[in-house]
């Protein structure tokens, strides 16, 4: 696994850099606002980005979308100290693959990028629910601005296994614990993982996640 870190604050990057390279995970170099990111991006192609929010000129937020752009494939991770919705959302919404508080243990960060390999979405305890909530909300609000007369359109049909891996997934489980529930491989999770993204047009699993809960939310208001 190759990081890029890029925190404004020189001395918290210095300490996770050096904790990082004692687990032998390779920082591949370091930036210190979000415009100096996206270049050391493109130039040192990492697979994961650990990346900060609140950062002189352009901010962790406003980074991914151009990062995005450039490397779909790399996993950006906001390690933030900012514990509230807005950011949270707005992270999920834009591309981020995981949100982490920056008061979390070390062997917790480590747990959480081994489950980054495997395809997980790594969220701080508690987030998740708030994301499902705030997706929920949202989806009600658009649901309420619709005239009347409009038929909802329904979301594209996925197959008996898929809806289970996907409602698994939504309580949190990991892939080797789904394929445990289910009595499948967990390359076979993924597999199915791999499908329901693309056949709901979802960029990963955190977005799985809210799609879970709102798709729940409107269940539970048509059987009301």
């Amino acid at each position: 696994m190759k990081v890029l870190l890029v925190d404004d604050h020189a001395l918290f990057m210095e300490g996770l850099q050096g904790l990082l390279q004692t687990r032998g995970i390779e920082v591949a170099g370091t930036a210190g606002n979000g415009l100096d990111a996206v270049e050391k991006a493109r130039l040192l192609k990492p697979d994961v980005i650990l990346m900060d929010i609140a950062m002189p000129g352009l901010s962790g937020l406003e980074a991914i979308r151009p990062i995005k752009a450039d490397l779909p494939a790399v996993k950006i991770v906001m390690l933030t100290s900012f514990d509230d919705d807005e950011n949270l959302f707005e992270a999920v919404k834009r591309g981020a693959s995981g949100y982490l508080l920056k008061n979390l243990k070390a062997e917790e960060l480590f747990l959480m990028l081994e489950a980054l390999e495997q395809g997980d979405a790594p969220l701080a305890p508690g987030l998740a629910a708030r994301l499902l909530e705030e997706f929920a909300r949202q989806a009600g609000r658009k649901e309420a601005e619709q005239a009347p007369d409009k038929e909802k359109v329904p979301p594209t049909a996925l197959s008996e296994r898929q809806t289970e891996v996907l409602n698994l997934v939504a309580q949190g489980m990991t892939y080797k614990e789904v394929g445990g529930a289910l009595a499948i491989s967990e390359r076979t999770v993924k597999y199915h993982m791999e499908r329901i993204l693309e056949l709901l047009h979802l960029k990963n699993r955190a977005q799985v996640i809210a799609y879970a809960g709102r798709e729940r939310n409107d269940t539970g208001h048509k059987n009301k």
